[in-house]
C-alpha cells in the first residue's frame, strides 16, 4: 500500500482540544489544514443532580455505573467536591460494577487510582456497551447510573430498560459553540462554496454545531450542496450515525475510532475519492426529479423525453409525489404459487428459463395481468451476473443455487474476472426489452440486481448459509481482498443496471437478501462505501429501490441519495421504519408474506395496519416484506391487491 498522502488537498477539520495536533498531522501527510474548533464542553453549575447521583452511589442505591467520557467523569468529581467526601465516593465506586465506554474514561479513573470492572471494546458505541453488559452483568432489577456525554443517548437508556434495569441518567456538562466561532464560520463558508476537498469530523456533536452555524449564516442549503462534492471522513460509528441522520453521507470511516487512524485513512483514500466526486459533479446532468427534491434552481436544460409510465402511481410514489391511492406491486409476483408459472417451469430448468427472454416476459406479463398490480419487475435471478465473472453456477433441485468454485481467500481473487463483456448478459437486457414491449405502456417496469454483499456471500459461501462464516472470515481478516471483491462486484452492478435502464426499465431495485447478518458498524465499514459508489454510478433520475432484509437497525443506512426508495421488510412497524429513515425518502413495504397464508379477513386487517402506519404520506409503495411464498393461494394475493387498491386514507 502506498504511503498516506493528501496530495495537497484542502482539508477542513472539526476538532477542539487537539486542534493544533490535528493540523500538524494533516500537514505531515501533505494536506492543507483548515481546523476549526466547533464545540466546547461547559460544566453544568450548580449541578444538584450530580450530588444526588454520587450520594446514591455511596449509599448503595446505584449498583452499576456506566462512564461514557473521561471529561465527564472529571466534571462529576469537581461538581461534588464541595458537598461530599470525594474519597468516600471513589471508595464506593471501587466496590460496585463500573463500565467504561472507551479508553478516555478508563484513563480518567486511573488518575484517581481506580480501574473499571469492565471496559467496552471498540468502536465504543452504545451497542458495544449493551453487548458487554449482556455478556458480563445481569441487569434485571438493577439500578444503573449513566454519566452521559452532553446529550441523552436514548438508545442506550431504552436498551438498559428493556433488560429490566432502572436507569439514572446524569448530565454533567453541555455542548456549546466555541467562544470564537469565526474559524468555524470560515469553514462553513468555504465548504458551501466548494473550496474544501475533504472534511474530517472527530465527534458526533460537531455535526450539529456545523449545521447550526450554517443555518445562522443563511447557508444551510448551500453547505449541504457543497458537502455533496466534498469527501466526508468520520472518526467512528457514533459520528457516522449523526452524519447519516443529518443526511450527510460518510465516505471514509477508519477501522479504529482514533484521530490518528482517521487522518491516515483519509490521506490514503481521500485523493481518489475527491477526484471521483469532482468528476461526478462535472458530469452530473440535473433531472426534473432532482429539482423537485432539492428545490434548488439548476438553470436551463433540455427536458429529457419521458416514458408513458412517468405519471403512473408507482413512479410518482418513487418521486415522493402525492397519489390518489397507494400503488402496489409484489416481490416474486411471478412464481411457483401460480399455476401458469408452474406449467412453464415444468418444461425447462430454472437457469434456462432465466436465459429465455420470451418466456421470462410471458410469465411476468401473465402475473401482472392476473394480479392487477401497478408495476412489473423483470423475471430473472440475482446470480447469473456471477457467471461472466468466473463462477460456476448451477441451480440444484432441492438445494437451490450452488457455486461450484467459491472463493475463500485473497489468492482466489486471481480467478475472478472484471466484468467487461456485458453482452454476455444480453439475455437479461433482452428480457427487459421483451417485457417492456409486451406490457401496457403506462405500466412501469423494474429491473434489478443483487447487492454486492449478497453476491459476495454467494460467491464465498458457495450457496446458502446461516452463519456466513467464510464470508465474514474474509471480510474481517483480509480487508484488501474484501474491498477488491466488493469493488469488482459494484462496478459490474452499475454497468448491469445501466444496461437494463437503456433496454427499457423505468426503475431498478437492489436486493440485499443477506445483509441482515451484519451489524450497523460492519455495514458502514465494509458495505456502505461500495453502495454509495453504486448509487452514484446508476443513470441519473432513475429511482433506485434499496432493499435489505433481516435487521431493521440497517434502515437509516439504506437511504442513499435523493432518488432512493428504501425497501422495508416485515420485522419492524412501518411507522417506526419511516421515522428512522426520514420522511423525505419514499419507502416500500412491508406486509409479512406469511400473512397471505391466512384468512381473507386477516389479510385485510394486516394490510390495513400497514396502510395506517404509512399515514397517507406521499411516497409509500405497498409491497410484501419479502417475496410471495410458494404455498400462497393465488386468490389471497389477488384479494390483497384489490384491498390495497380500494383503500383510501381518511
Amino acid at each position: 500500500m502506498p504511503n498516506p498522502d493528501f496530495s495537497g488537498l484542502r482539508v477542513a477539520a472539526l476538532e477542539s482540544r487537539r486542534a493544533d495536533e490535528l493540523a500538524r498531522m494533516i500537514e505531515k501527510f501533505h494536506g492543507i489544514p483548515y481546523v476549526s474548533p466547533s464545540l466546547r464542553e461547559v460544566p453544568l453549575e450548580p449541578n444538584r443532580p450530580a450530588i444526588d447521583f454520587a450520594y446514591r452511589v455511596i449509599t448503595g442505591d446505584i449498583g452499576i455505573v456506566i462512564l461514557t467520557t473521561g471529561v465527564g467523569f472529571r466534571h462529576l468529581l469537581r461538581a461534588i467536591e464541595r458537598h461530599l467526601d470525594v474519597q468516600q465516593f471513589l471508595d464506593a465506586l471501587s466496590d460496585i460494577t463500573t463500565v467504561c465506554r472507551g479508553p478516555k474514561p478508563v484513563a480518567a479513573m486511573r488518575e484517581v487510582g481506580l480501574a473499571p470492572t469492565h471496559r467496552v471494546p471498540e468502536p465504543n458505541t452504545w451497542r458495544e456497551v449493551l453487548q458487554t453488559l449482556d455478556a458480563q452483568v445481569p441487569l434485571a432489577n438493577q439500578t444503573v447510573g449513566v454519566q452521559e456525554y452532553g446529550v441523552t443517548n436514548t438508545s442506550l437508556v431504552a436498551g438498559l430498560e428493556a433488560r429490566g434495569a432502572t436507569v439514572v441518567p446524569l448530565r454533567v456538562y453541555a455542548w456549546e459553540l466555541p467562544e470564537d466561532t469565526e474559524p468555524l464560520q470560515a469553514n462553513v463558508r468555504a465548504l458551501a462554496a466548494g473550496e474544501r476537498d475533504l472534511l474530517l469530523v472527530t465527534s458526533a456533536h460537531q455535526v450539529v454545531n456545523l449545521l447550526r452555524v450554517a443555518d445562522s449564516l443563511g447557508l444551510g442549503d448551500a453547505l449541504r450542496e457543497g458537502l455533496r462534492q466534498t469527501v466526508i471522513a468520520s472518526i467512528g460509528p457514533t459520528t457516522s450515525e449523526m452524519l447519516n441522520d443529518s443526511e450527510l453521507n460518510v465516505d471514509i470511516e477508519p477501522e479504529h475510532p482514533k484521530m490518528g487512524h482517521l487522518v491516515v485513512e483519509a490521506a490514503h483514500r481521500g485523493p481518489a475519492l475527491a477526484r471521483q466526486k469532482r468528476l461526478n459533479a462535472e458530469t452530473d446532468t440535473p433531472t426534473e426529479f432532482e429539482i423537485m427534491v432539492t428545490n434548488r434552481p439548476h438553470g436551463d436544460m433540455a427536458e429529457a423525453p419521458r416514458h408513458s409510465s412517468y405519471d403512473s402511481l408507482f413512479l410518482k410514489a418513487c418521486r415522493g409525489e402525492p397519489t390518489e391511492r397507494t400503488p402496489i406491486w409484489l416481490m416474486r409476483q411471478a412464481g411457483r404459487y401460480m399455476e401458469e408459472y408452474r406449467e412453464v417451469r415444468a418444461q425447462t430448468t430454472f437457469l434456462d428459463l432465466c436465459k429465455n427472454p420470451q418466456l421470462c416476459s410471458e410469465v411476468m406479463c401473465t402475473a401482472v395481468e392476473r394480479l392487477g398490480v401497478d408495476a412489473a419487475i423483470i423475471f430473472s435471478d440475482l446470480l447469473p451476473i456471477l457467471e461472466p465473472l468466473g463462477f460456476d453456477l448451477e441451480f440444484v433441485k432441492g438445494d437451490g443455487p450452488v457455486i461450484h468454485n467459491p472463493i475463500r481467500s485473497g489468492s482466489d481473487l486471481a480467478r475472478v474476472h472484471e466484468l467487461e463483456d456485458f453482452e454476455s448478459l444480453d439475455f437479461v437486457y433482452e428480457t427487459v426489452r421483451h417485457t417492456r414491449a409486451d406490457l401496457p405502456d403506462t405500466l412501469p417496469l423494474i429491473g434489478f440486481s443483487g447487492s454486492p454483499f449478497t453476491l459476495a456471500s454467494y460467491a464465498i459461501e458457495g450457496g446458502g448459509s446461516r452463519q456466513y462464516v467464510h464470508t465474514k472470515r474474509l471480510m474481517y481478516s483480509d480487508s484488501g481482498a474484501w474491498d477488491a471483491l466488493m469493488g469488482l462486484l459494484s462496478r459490474a452492478i452499475v454497468g448491469y443496471l445501466n444496461r437494463q435502464i437503456e433496454a427499457g426499465a423505468q426503475c431498478v431495485q437492489l436486493f440485499d437478501s443477506w445483509a441482515g447478518c451484519l451489524s450497523p458498524a460492519d455495514y458502514r465499514r465494509y458495505i456502505q462505501p461500495h453502495m454509495h459508489q453504486i448509487l452514484a454510478g446508476i443513470s441519473p433520475g432513475v429511482p433506485v429501490i434499496n432493499f435489505a432484509t433481516g435487521n431493521p437497525e440497517l434502515l437509516p443506512l439504506l437511504k442513499g441519495d435523493y432518488r432512493t426508495v428504501v425497501g422495508v421488510d416485515w420485522r419492524i412497524d412501518l411507522a417506526d421504519a419511516w421515522r428512522r429513515i426520514g420522511y423525505e425518502r419514499p419507502v416500500q413495504g412491508n406486509l409479512d408474506p406469511t400473512v397471505l397464508l391466512g384468512s381473507p379477513e386477516l389479510i385485510r386487517e394486516r394490510a390495513g395496519e400497514v396502510l395506517q402506519a404509512a399515514g397517507g404520506r406521499p411516497g409509500h409503495i405497498f409491497n410484501l416484506g419479502h417475496g410471495v411464498l410458494q404455498q400462497t393461494p393465488v386468490e389471497n394475493v389477488i384479494g390483497l391487491v384489490e384491498y390495497v387498491k380500494q383503500y383510501r386514507h381518511e
